[in-house]
């Protein structure tokens, strides 16, 4: 029985409003901030309402950047930025499904050791073997290149974790329905498992998709050719340019267009995303 109380509706949703308006004021400034010019800010005034240079901002810097900076333009950061999301995203969803089919479905000696040392690995994030996955990436010459800036990152713990235990909710009734068909093991994995975990995958996607297009510091090591450089650090750097102010307007408008895939993905990938999440059988 749901209960009819306007107060305390009244006072969920203005709960509600307040926490989605602390949550945007501050995207709002940075959309404002990116329609203005870079004098506007010396002052260490805020305008609240946009101006005239939404179009000469943001066509700057997808174009051709800013050059104090050391950067270059934000188009070609964003595509490498989206590379790495995608690679990232779909090996570790790949090598997840896989270990975890392996794992659950497959009967070796060490199985469990095996899962085991996989899961120990949630301890080590990058930040604590980034010296010698560094070592290995340069001497296998790997430095400054698409392949450095993914596959170091493209094992993940979690989601073999994750899709492990949807596997083993799956009936053995399906296994053994699949076998009498005559399906193989590779047959049953893609006709019946992958299906079924759609809606995982979907939520692990836009998860892993944030990940990789959020990283900074691994591409900060390994990157010194400007032609691989990621968003993240392109605004890292327009934001701290020696011996000058920062151009707080070209900043805004990196960061503003830098949100805009994340965005993107979650907001198409939603209802798969909330479904995967919040389904109690998984």
């Amino acid at each position: 029985m749901v209960e009819n109380r306007p107060l305390l509706t009244f006072l969920s949703h203005l709960v509600l409003i307040i926490g989605v308006l602390i949550v945007a004021f501050p995207v709002y400034i940075a959309i404002i901030a990116s329609t203005r010019a870079s004098n506007e800010f010396l002052s260490g005034l805020i305008p609240l309402l946009p101006g005239p240079h939404l179009v000469e901002n943001y066509s700057r810097m997808l174009s051709s950047g800013v050059s104090t900076s050391g950067a270059p333009p934000l188009g070609l950061m964003m595509t490498n930025s989206l590379i790495m999301a995608l690679v990232i995203a779909i090996g570790k969803i790949a090598i997840s499904l896989l270990s975890a089919f392996a794992i659950v479905y497959f009967r070796f000696p060490f199985r469990q050791l095996a899962f085991w040392a996989i899961f120990i690995t949630l301890m080590l994030p990058v930040e604590v073997r980034i010296l010698p996955t560094f070592e290995v990436v340069a001497n296998l010459n790997l430095l400054n290149s698409y392949v450095g800036l993914t596959v170091p990152l493209i094992a993940s713990a979690t989601a073999t974790f994750l899709f492990r235990q949807f596997f083993l909710t799956v009936p053995d009734e399906l296994m053994e329905a699949a076998r009498v068909d005559g399906a193989g093991p590779m047959k049953f994995f893609r006709d019946i498992l992958l299906p079924l975990s759609r809606t995982n995958i979907a939520a692990l996607f836009v998860i892993l998709f944030i990940y990789g297009w959020n990283q900074y510091l691994w591409p900060l090591l390994i990157t010194t050719d400007e032609r691989y450089y990621t968003v993240v650090m392109g605004i890292r750097r327009l934001a701290a340019t020696a011996d000058t102010e920062p151009l707080w307007n070209v900043v805004m408008a990196s960061a503003v267009l830098a949100m805009l895939p994340p965005v993107l993905v979650v907001i198409f990938m939603q209802r798969l995303f909330v479904k995967g999440l919040v389904e109690t059988e998984k």
